[in-house]
């Protein structure tokens, strides 16, 4: 089954395939489809199905606010760009926007000919505001009188108001009017934000069970006359906008007051950035739409006319999908299991097993658990002298800046990289890392230009026979919420390799070291390109001698093109490729003196696929490496990134049993095509393998073995 549209036949689109690199936005749109595709299962609830699809929405929020963002730092200020297709940034534009357009048609005919039919037989409906009963409509008349009415502003705009400044990705309303008194019956517009603090919907309870569901959008429309009273209502036309969000900071020498000031900012800019992107409801105002697109500097490509029998923007659906009604019927992952590493039953002291064995915890299908029990053990065990720790994403309520603020508390040395720069997480992690450092905790926000977004934990222990270093290393986020629905790997070790290497690394994050070398980390900005292509160059020398070469990887995103050209290479020279990419896939597997021995698959289904694993076959002695950098532009040169190497054999044994297992999927599993297209994976008779089941299976079949 294909997934998505086919590559256009057309001059542009051939100048797109003969490229031997794929464009790295139209790869994210082709993940999006994917991620589409999942709200086309019709084995699931139609709560989990609206799940999906509203994740496209956002997703799709996020790729105009950044990336169309992006090319539009390049157009509005005459800059060039080159597309990996080769295509410069105006016709590159306008291919992209062709297929934003195709994608966003895409849903909206999925919600209205497929999922809506569903909802009365799953007892809710969404209701439109005139076929409810006179009764419904006195109750959610009162709900607009109460609630919506005093919190509604009409901004008006005219020869004496200024066009007033519309937020981004929220609900608006441009009423166009005419005053009475006005004998040339000139017309204005008068702009209204939908509130985003109250529910997208009201609800009403039936007495057949069945719940009603009537968008605050269209409860507004039927109450705006209480806004205008004595003017004529020429019309009334809902849309939002997506605005550029893309920006950088400058370099500051004084990072405690000007890189925080200039951070308060930028952010400020994402609420006033130029609009990219205008969804419409069909059937708008000529008038206004014309004012709309001078204001904006809009063109009919950056308008999406949404269906009358869709919605603008998906997401608000969520209401629906995590009602409490309804929860017996969404997707309820398993509890989890213990680590392959930890199976022995009972409550030991953690700190005494660690000094026994490493621990490898695989979630969701492992718990976060012992890492979090671990920090909040050192923030009141009186033998830990320090701790130490990248934050990159954190959980609300979370349990690990709780632990960090006990610690602080009870007078142990905190030290704290917290990335105040994680995209649209800058003003929480702002907060509260200023909320540690108020606390006693040594913050450190960001190093320089370059973005932190390696995972680490150190705690300092002094005990009786001796000073143990406790090191967590990780692909995934310290965020206990996240934890239960996106697959990442870590390893929890006392080994005093890793100890050494990730203090060494702290005191290069917080102060002026530079070492040498470490003994399994590779690190960015440094040198983890050249190291990584060094690998892949090894495994293609050793092919050429004819020997066994072979390599998988296991990754959110490709993009890179020094790593891409080195693969490109390594599968000349005859070595066995296989790559498991979530999301962007910028290289072109299977092309003819190219990349015929380079496969690749990528895996969406019920989690999100996080970990990153790189294994190098190296004649039957495999260096394995796993932590949190992608093989991108930016990982390699604008972050600060670790792939830490497996040492202990049985760990080691154990990732590559998890790569292992990710090529068996045939579920969750999306074949890539030379022309950039992704097409579901076949069964062909094989029994049905599904890896975000079967990894619950993996430690109890060890256990009971």
């Amino acid at each position: 089954m294909e997934t998505n549209n086919q590559i256009e036949t057309s001059s542009v689109g051939k100048q797109v395939y003969e490229s031997n690199y794929i464009s790295r936005d139209l790869s994210w749109l082709q993940f999006n489809y994917r991620v589409l595709d999942q709200a086309k299962h019709i084995d699931r609830s139609v709560f989990d199905r609206l799940k999906f699809l509203s994740i496209t929405a956002s997703n799709l929020d996020e790729f105009c606010t950044i990336r169309l963002g992006s090319l539009y730092n390049y157009l509005d200020y005459s800059k060039e760009r080159y597309d990996y297709s080769g295509m410069r940034e105006l016709p590159f534009r306008e291919h992209l926007l062709d297929h934003i357009h195709g994608f966003v048609q895409e849903q909206a005919d999925y919600f209205i000919k497929k999922l809506k039919p569903l909802f009365e037989k799953n007892y809710f409906k969404i209701d439109e505001y005139q076929l409810l009963s006179e009764e419904d409509k006195h109750r959610v008349d009162q709900y607009f009188q109460r609630t919506i009415y005093p919190m509604l502003t009409p901004m008006l705009f005219d020869n004496y108001h200024t066009f007033p400044v519309l937020r981004n990705n929220r609900l608006l309303f441009g009423v166009v009017t005419k005053a009475p008194q006005d004998h040339q019956h000139q017309l204005r517009v008068s702009f209204i934000q939908v509130p985003s603090n109250i529910p997208r919907f009201y609800e009403i309870l039936h007495p057949d069970g069945i719940i009603s569901f009537i968008a605050v959008e269209e409860i507004i429309r039927n109450n705006v006359q209480h806004l205008f009273r004595n003017v004529e209502i020429a019309s009334v036309n809902l849309f939002r906008i997506n605005r550029n969000g893309d920006f950088t900071l400058e370099e500051s020498e004084d990072i405690e007051t000007n890189f925080l000031e200039e951070l308060k900012r930028k952010l400020q800019t994402r609420r006033t950035g130029r609009v990219v992107r205008l969804d419409v409801e069909e059937n708008a105002d000529p008038w206004m739409m014309r004012l709309l697109k001078i204001q904006w500097d809009l063109d009919d490509q950056n308008i999406f006319t949404i269906p009358k029998d869709a919605l603008i923007d998906f997401t608000g659906i969520n209401q629906i999908v995590n009602h409490p009604e309804f929860k017996s019927k969404r997707f309820q992952p398993k509890p989890s299991v213990k680590p392959l590493s930890y199976p022995e039953q009972g409550s030991r002291d953690l700190f005494d097993v660690l000094k026994e064995r490493d621990i490898l915890l695989h979630h969701p299908y492992n718990s976060i658990e012992p890492v979090l029990e671990l920090l909040e053990k050192a923030a009141e065990d009186p033998y830990v002298l320090s701790i130490k720790i990248t934050i990159y994403r954190l959980a609300k309520e979370s349990r690990v800046s709780a632990a960090l603020l006990k610690a602080a508390e009870n007078g142990k040395h905190v030290s704290v990289l917290f990335e105040v720069k994680a995209r649209f997480d800058e003003e929480n992690n702002l907060r509260e890392a200023q909320r540690l450092q108020k606390a006693g905790c040594f913050v450190i926000y960001g190093v320089s230009s370059l973005k932190t977004h390696t995972k680490l934990l150190l705690i300092v222990r002094n005990e009786p026979d001796r000073v143990y270093r406790y090191v967590h290393l990780s692909s995934g986020n310290y965020n206990e919420t996240t934890a239960r629905y996106y697959t990442d790997i870590g390893l929890l070790s006392t080994n005093e390799t890793y100890g050494h290497d990730v203090s060494e690394f702290f005191n290069v994050i917080t102060g002026h070291s530079q070492p040498t070398s470490y003994i399994n980390l590779i690190t960015s900005p440094r040198d983890m390109r050249n190291q990584l292509c060094s690998l892949i160059k090894k495994e293609a020398e050793h092919a050429r001698q004819g020997l066994p070469a072979t390599i998988l990887i296991k990754l959110n995103s490709i993009q890179d093109k020094e790593m891409i050209d080195s693969l490109y290479e390594a599968s000349q020279a005859g070595v066995t490729i296989k790559l498991i990419v979530r999301g962007i896939c910028c290289l072109r597997p299977g092309r003819k003196g190219v990349s015929e021995n380079i496969e690749v698959i990528s895996i969406v289904g019920e989690y999100l696929e996080h970990s990153r694993i790189y294994y190098f076959h190296n004649l039957g002695q495999p260096s394995v490496y796993i932590g949190s950098a992608d093989a991108m532009v930016r990982s390699f040169d604008r972050r600060i990134e670790s792939l830490f190497l497996i040492e202990q054999e049985t760990l080691r044994k154990e990732v590559i049993n998890i790569l292992r297992y990710n090529l068996l999927d045939n579920i969750n599993s999306y074949t890539m095509q030379e022309d950039g297209s992704y097409h579901v994976r076949e069964q062909n008779g094989e029994q049905p393998f599904n890896i975000h089941k079967e990894f619950y299976n993996v430690t109890m079949d060890v256990i009971n073995k």
